[in-house]
């Protein structure tokens, strides 16, 4: 969440910086909103000050004025409006500031849509074939290791079922990065729960922005999560952080739930975009001193696993238009998939300032007896399946239609070759 202060400073940079968003903020209403409350908060203490007076008089005194009296409980009821109209005019402010998205920082290429993104670098060399290779899901069906017509049969459109080695590839992935992240990127694993109540999804900024996307048990009030950012951002809510316990990283793996809305197409073919998927999530608090640095970090362990994999890939600095909601500048890493012929992103390596820390009231000392700051959040996939999936089967297909294992996979697939 923006801070009212800094929109109250400096209206005219944040207005020029959601522009360049693609957002029009209302400034001049949350000005005129927050004024109103500073006002009436302005008048409820001159009231309060005006009673403690007059309690001070009358408690020094052995009179009590009938018409001193009768000012007191007038002057006690109009706190009591104050204090209600100051309640509504926050919640009010809350309601539109929530609404808004972060800024960018000053380095982040100002444009529109994806053509703005900036490729910073590639890695790896595009696999060559002396045949023509096939999608993941002309592939998969092949090999009897992903089912799409059982998926349908049992949830509906975009979702799937893995099977034999597609299922053990699922699992293997997963089992491979969360102890690459743990015994070598220094994270600490947590296991988290897949519902979260309202507050948890306001406080990562999924809420209110993104209601008609997620999934919703109306009768608890609980909330599936789109990804394992929502309830890390949380595990520090309301806390201050010693200087000593900075930086914390965090690894989780979680199933992901969203309600993909994209218009029917090349996107909805196989596994690129579904219901349901799996991802390992990255997650670091940190000092703002140290957040510039800590994102080119987080960024280097999402790419070691794609070069340990010995996938092709390219590393995008976003753009302002294509910036998350809560992210002030982002990085995207996208696999090549030779069989659809096209960039798939596997992971968004982000630093959201303190824009999730304010929303969740988690802050930190910069050093010991110094006052609290908000803290600095970043998250990363580290890795996103299952397009990570697609990238293994297309890039490593071969000529008989089997699969080769990349070499860090195979202690946990027991295999080197996927067969039918």
């Amino acid at each position: 969440m923006l801070s009212i202060e800094l929109i109250r400073q400096q209206p005219d940079q944040v207005r020029q910086a959601l522009l360049d968003r693609g957002e029009e903020a209302p400034i001049d209403e949350l000005l005129q909103l927050d004024e109103q409350r500073r006002q009436l908060i302005r008048q409820g203490d001159e009231l309060r000050s005006r009673r403690n007076t007059v309690s001070r008089e009358l408690g020094r005194s052995s009179e009590r004025p009938p018409e001193l009296i009768q000012e007191m409980r007038q002057v006690g009821d109009r706190i009591r409006e104050l204090e209600q109209q100051v309640k509504e005019l926050e919640t009010s402010l809350e309601e539109r500031l929530l609404a808004l998205p972060n800024m960018a920082l000053p380095d982040v290429p100002v444009g529109v849509d994806e053509h703005d993104n900036v490729v910073v670098r590639s890695w790896g060399e595009t696999p060559r074939f002396d045949f023509t290779p096939v999608p993941h899901w002309e592939l998969g069906e092949r090999l009897g290791i992903i089912d799409f017509q059982r998926g349908v049969k049992l949830s509906g459109s975009r979702f799937f079922t893995l099977s034999g080695a597609g299922a053990r590839l699922e699992r293997a992935l997963i089992n491979w990065m969360m102890d690459t992240h743990v015994d070598e990127h220094g994270y600490r694993e947590v296991y988290l729960p897949a519902l979260v109540k309202r507050s948890t999804m306001v406080a990562s900024g999924n809420l209110p922005k993104f209601g008609d996307n997620l999934y919703h048990d109306e009768e608890d009030d609980l909330w599936l999560i789109p990804t394992a950012e929502v309830p890390l951002t949380s595990l520090h809510a309301d806390e201050i952080l010693a200087p000593e316990s900075l930086p914390i990283y965090y690894v989780a793996y979680t199933p992901c739930f969203r309600r993909e809305k994209a218009a029917a197409g090349r996107d909805t073919r196989g596994i690129k975009r579904v219901h349901q998927f799996d991802k390992v999530e990255m997650y670091k608090f940190v000092a703002p001193d140290r957040s510039e640095e800590e994102l080119e970090l987080l960024l280097a362990d999402a790419e070691d696993l794609c070069q340990r994999l010995e996938l092709p890939y390219r590393v995008l600095k976003l753009c302002t238009g294509e910036l998350g909601f809560a992210s002030a500048k982002s990085y995207d890493i996208e696999l090549w998939a030779c069989g659809c012929e096209e960039w798939l992103e596997v992971s968004s390596c982000s630093s959201c300032a303190d824009f999730q820390a304010r929303r969740a009231n988690v802050r930190c000392r910069p050093e010991a007896g110094a006052r609290p700051v908000f803290a600095h959040t970043l998250n990363g996939s580290g890795l996103a399946l299952p397009r990570l999936v697609i990238a293994i089967l297309e890039n490593y297909q071969r000529s008989d239609g089997s699969v080769t294992v990349p070499e860090v996979l195979r202690p946990y697939m027991r295999i080197d070759v996927i067969t039918a």
